[in-house]
């Protein structure tokens, strides 16, 4: 059991707070301004206890506090849409539309995600965990409401960061030219998840601190507050005007160029200026980009310090902000250290990522080689097409995304890398299940996209020693080639996995001479794999365990030799079923065995050591045709039906020849 560094509160509101009584948005326009600060200070403190003990992105959260509940004051969720880009800021949100009673189980299995999710609550719009996408579904939304003549505003909340994604300067524009009244609010924190990077940034940066419009500002808001009774026409004619007057300090503005109003920068901590832009921002029958600046972390000044270590955290000492300590390394750090050792060896090498540069383990190698560190923003697509005209000038890219965020760049590793078989190296984390994001972050579908790909290399490693073994050898191919590993501890190193690579080939681990069962697994299923092949040998059910390596390509003469002595083999695989490797060996080694039909032997136990001449039995252990929710990365195992104790009776069904199973789902037995 993991320890906590702090007494985690189930019941973090007592009767008498403000937040208790919040049973939805109509609700916070009965409080004063006093009691939406008192309000503001309750749900930091609530983000930063369920936070802390559950983990989850925190220092995003508590800087669009205010923001959030000044949108839902002015706007009137759901008749208004509110559709948050990437999701990871909609805390706040999810309290404030019913659902702080079950804010403690954020992220946990069968608990409230992190993320919007329409099946979820009325108020959450759209579903999101990928940047980038809010503008484009507002503006689909939005024609939507016109179509079923509803009158509603619709709001895309977008972070700085995600502005950087091409498709959100495709939605702009098509908005602009249809010139409805859509609502872009730009969340400006000077902060993605990595320090921004590009032009863009630069750009936001020079409208919030041009000089002449901040003086000017100052001393016209000045004037206005000293004008004795004010009424709301006039007080609209003077924000109308204040709005025209920036024309003479913004000339050039990308905004205005793409056919939007433009207000901004507001301090995204004043509700009460807040307010007052958003009641005349929603006036505008024009489409309006509102920029707002607020402070990542705001609240909570570790956090604000250091808001990159507060992005996505585990679990945390709230006192101190320490994270609980594992002491064996990571998939993502194995990485890291393999790529600076070849990076030492060969001046050739780049390192790419996209807005990802600590995700990914790329921190060391940008400080030992910044001349050879590239954080293009998140633009994956971009980031690819980038590594392949790196490679077709004799550079030796390493491209580090997220399986999740790999799925963006189909098209490029395609047309880009694969067609012209160019050397590019992708280094895919977070391959496989990844744990409390949920849906929009599993990394399930990277061998079943990839496979198809001519040209294309798939590796699998198991541990660290596998990880950098084959990091060296994709550096020496002159094809473009992909590596996955999962979010996870590495496992123990054993002698099979110090083994040279073999392009095609997986290595055997004997564990008996008694094994009749193979089981042919993923680097990524190799621990769960091992725990079940120790739990059937106290059975007096011995295993032996094949790690694949290579998802693509596969030597089929080796594999099969390797399979020949077995009568029984099961395939396990941390990706989808549909597509899967696994598949495709268990149709190999069904297909040998039947061309060989006359020869074989109608017991199964007989033994026979030519290749097809034995009669087997195989299995498939995979992911489902379904998406799988968040949870810990055992839970999604165990959901999903291809854990430890699934494995188990995955063989035991093949061994006894049992056609039921206590599983989630049946595990098919089928026989050549």
């Amino acid at each position: 059991m993991k320890p906590l560094f702090f007494r985690f509160e189930r019941n973090i509101m007592t009767k008498n707070s403000l937040l208790s009584k919040i049973k939805g948005p109509e609700d916070i326009k009965l409080l004063s301004y006093d009691e939406l600060k008192d309000l503001a200070v309750e749900i930091r403190k609530e983000i930063l206890t369920v936070v802390g003990h559950n983990g989850g992105h925190l220092a995003s959260n508590l800087g669009v506090i205010e923001l959030t509940l000044a949108i839902h004051r002015v706007f009137s969720s759901p008749h208004d849409a509110i559709v948050w880009d990437v999701g990871h800021q909609s805390y706040t949100h999810k309290m404030i539309t019913g659902r702080q009673s079950r804010f403690s189980t954020l992220r946990l299995w069968e608990g409230l995600s992190g993320f919007p999710k329409r099946e979820e609550s009325v108020h959450d719009a759209f579903n999101t965990g990928h940047a980038s996408t809010s503008i484009s579904a507002a503006l689909g939304i939005l024609e939507g409401k016109r179509l079923n003549k509803d009158s509603g505003k619709v709001i895309a909340v977008i972070g700085d960061g995600a502005m950087t994604g091409g498709m959100a300067f495709e939605a702009l524009s098509n908005a602009g030219e249809l010139k409805k009244d859509l609502i872009v609010i730009i969340n400006d924190n000077k902060m993605s998840i990595s320090k921004n990077t590009g032009a863009f940034s630069e750009y936001l940066s020079r409208l919030t601190v041009h000089e002449g419009y901040q003086r000017f500002k100052y001393l016209f808001d000045k004037a206005v507050g000293s004008i004795p009774l004010v009424g709301n026409k006039l007080n609209s004619i003077i924000w109308r005007l204040k709005r025209g007057m920036k024309g003479i300090f913004y000339k050039n503005n990308i905004f205005v160029d793409f056919g939007f109003e433009y207000v901004g920068p507001i301090n995204g901590h004043n509700m009460r200026e807040l307010e007052k832009v958003l009641k005349n921002v929603k006036k505008l029958n024009s489409p309006v980009v509102m920029l707002v600046e607020t402070i990542k972390g705001k609240g909570y000044p570790l956090a604000e310090i250091n808001p990159a270590a507060f992005h996505g955290i585990g679990p945390f000492n709230i006192a101190d902000g320490k994270v609980e300590k594992n002491d064996a390394i990571t998939f993502t750090q194995a990485f890291g250290k393999a790529l600076v050792k070849e990076a030492e060896k060969n001046s050739k090498i780049a390192a790419i990522t996209a807005a990802m540069e600590s995700g990914t383990g790329l921190s060391l190698f940008h400080s030992k080689f910044p001349e050879r560190f590239f954080d293009v923003g998140i633009a994956e697509g971009h980031a690819v097409t980038f590594a392949a005209g790196l490679a077709s000038a004799g550079i030796k890219p390493v491209t580090a995304i997220y399986s999740t965020f790999l799925q963006r760049s189909i098209d490029q590793i395609i047309h880009d890398t694969s067609i012209q078989n160019l050397p590019v190296i992708f280094a895919i984390d977070r391959a496989g299940p990844v744990p409390a994001d949920g849906e929009t972050h599993q990394g399930l579908f990277d061998i079943a996209l990839l496979r198809p790909v001519p040209n294309m290399t798939i590796l699998c490693p198991a541990s660290e020693k596998e990880l950098e073994l084959m990091l060296s050898w994709a550096l020496m191919q002159d094809n473009p080639i992909a590596i996955r590993y999962p979010k996870a501890d590495c496992p123990k190193e054993i002698p099979e996995f110090s083994q040279s690579i073999e392009k095609g080939r997986g290595v055997l681990i004997k564990n008996s001479d008694k094994s009749r069962i193979l089981i042919a697994c993923t680097g990524g299923m190799y621990n769960e794999v091992k725990e079940a092949s120790a739990i059937l040998a106290h059975k007096g059910l011995f295993t032996d365990i094949y790690n694949v390596r290579f998802a693509k390509p596969i030597d089929e003469s080796y594999f099969l030799n390797i399979t020949k002595d077995y009568s029984y083999i099961l395939f396990v695989e941390d990706g989808m079923k549909i597509g899967s490797l696994s598949s495709y060996l268990e149709s190999l080694v069904l297909r040998s065995g039947s061309s060989k039909t006359g020869s074989t032997s109608s017991k199964t136990g007989s033994t026979n050591n030519n290749i097809g001449a034995q009669k087997k039995k195989t299995a498939v252990l995979a992911f489902e045709d379904m998406f799988f929710p968040h949870g810990t990365r055992s839970e999604i195992f165990k959901g999903a039906g291809v854990s430890a104790e699934h494995i188990v009776q995955a063989a035991e069904l093949l061994f006894t020849e049992t056609h039921t199973v206590s599983a989630s789902t049946a595990i098919p037995v089928k026989e050549n």
